[in-house]
């Protein structure tokens, strides 16, 4: 009996451990962006020991993270909403429109994925340049958006194709459109892959580095990530306040993943599921 139990115990123990060694650095920043300077030197592994809002303070206001986080938000949210629009619809064609060449076209996404993105960032620098999107919100939408388009048009058509077609069959027989078909019966239906998507797309370019600081040179509109990139070669070693912009820059994906974490986790057994 006391094996039986020993077990299970000694699982739950081991998880426990695995899951503070993943959240203490993420406890730890919290703890030091609120504690005071002087606490934070004397006491640095010391969780919550005093509590001030002078290193928050100091990063919204001397970090400028106030702006940059207005920045990463015109910059994230129209280029999720791009990739979950765009990657629904090719996904929906590449499973459900027989449209020639559509094995050609999915082979090329396919393609997408396995090409580097170290491979044609310069020449997309001198592109941008001559389109006059270099060092501009929309140019870097741009780029986050395309960059993203591939992934989401493969996973998307996992979810469709695993649509019964007698669905759009019986729906052209009652004479509804393709775009009717789409949107009002076969998209409700992918709700959790393209929440999933969104959530991933999100993710990826909230904590984007490279492509601002390719795309971005001028630093008039810097994202949370160049921002704190910045902060941490001017600042040093002063740990607060790089705590306090840590903490600014992490908070909403914490945020977001704690209020979707079902949507994403159906998401993610639905597609390896399909897969």
């Amino acid at each position: 009996m006391r094996r039986r139990y020993s077990v299970p115990a000694a699982k739950h123990l081991l998880l426990l451990a695995l899951s503070f060694l993943s959240l203490f650095p993420i406890i730890l920043t919290i703890s030091t962006a609120l504690k005071t300077d002087q606490d934070v030197r004397s006491h640095p592994f010391t969780l919550f020991s005093s509590f001030s809002s002078e290193n928050l303070a100091t990063a919204w206001d001397v970090g400028h993270f106030s702006d940059y986080l207005v920045n990463t938000f015109v910059l994230t949210i129209p280029s999720t909403a791009l990739v979950v629009i765009l990657s629904t619809t090719a996904g929906y064609a590449f499973a459900k429109l027989p449209f020639r060449g559509r094995t050609v076209v999915y082979y090329v996404a396919i393609v997408g994925l396995l090409v580097p993105f170290f491979t044609y960032m310069i020449p997309l620098y001198f592109q941008l340049q001559g389109m006059a999107l270099l060092d501009t919100l929309p140019g870097v939408i741009l780029v986050l958006t395309t960059t993203g388009l591939s992934f989401g048009a493969v996973f998307m058509r996992a979810f469709f194709e695993d649509l019964p077609p007698e669905l759009e069959q019986a729906a052209r027989i009652d004479g509804a459109s393709e775009w009717q078909i789409f949107l009002r019966i076969m998209l409700p239906l992918v709700t959790s892959g393209a929440g999933a998507l969104a959530v991933f797309t999100f993710l990826q370019n909230w904590n984007n580095l490279l492509v601002p600081l390719l795309y971005l040179p001028g630093g008039d509109f810097r994202p949370l990530t160049m921002g704190l990139y910045v902060f941490a070669s001017g600042r040093g070693i002063d740990t607060g306040p790089l705590a306090a912009g840590t903490l600014v820059t992490i908070l909403p994906v914490i945020v977001l993943f704690v209020a979707l974490q079902r949507q994403v986790t159906r998401g993610i057994l639905a597609g390896a599921v399909k897969g």
